[in-house]
């Protein structure tokens, strides 16, 4: 009896000391803040003050399309209700992702930005707008698949060469 009692109580004092090692807690900490933590840009949500100050003041310049960025971008006009929005929204995620610092991705949610929406036209969702430098932006209704998508941003927006 005395031997069970004895291994019970170095159980529980070698099981204490294990689960409360500072220094086994330390190594794991480090192990995880120094993994490189991957920051990827995701598509960006604008208001429409953001889309004045970022894109385009169209109240200013009212006749004419000057766009303010410092890289082409795609505007997605959409709704969470929309069903062809839903399916595009983690494509534009992952182009987001796949043309980091070369594009932008912008999106408006037609239901909170009415202002917006009116102001350029939009009567359905999706609606695309490519924005490349220097040039007029382009529209497409409707969803797009993501060969389409990099097909546009290719072309029109970065002007790489078509590859045939």
């Amino acid at each position: 009896m005395k031997k069970i009692i004895i291994f019970a109580l170095m159980f529980g004092v070698t099981s204490l000391f294990a689960s409360c090692d500072s220094k086994t807690e330390n190594k794991k900490i480090n192990i995880v803040t120094n993994k490189k933590e991957e920051k990827k840009m995701n598509t960006i949500h604008l208001t429409k003050a953001e889309f004045i100050q970022k894109v385009a003041n169209y109240e200013q310049n009212p006749s004419e399309w000057k766009y303010l960025g410092d890289k082409p971008c795609i505007i997605d006009f959409y709704a969470d209700w929309c069903g062809p929005c839903k399916m595009i929204a983690p494509i534009l995620e992952e182009l987001a992702k796949e043309y980091e610092g070369e594009i932008y991705i912008y999106k408006i949610d037609t239901e909170k930005e009415q202002e917006l929406a009116q102001a350029f036209g939009i009567k359905s969702i999706p609606t695309l707008l490519f924005v490349p430098m220097n040039e007029a932006p382009q529209l497409v209704r409707g969803a797009l698949p993501k060969t389409e998508f990099k097909k546009a941003i290719d072309e029109v927006l970065l002007k790489k060469p078509k590859n045939n």
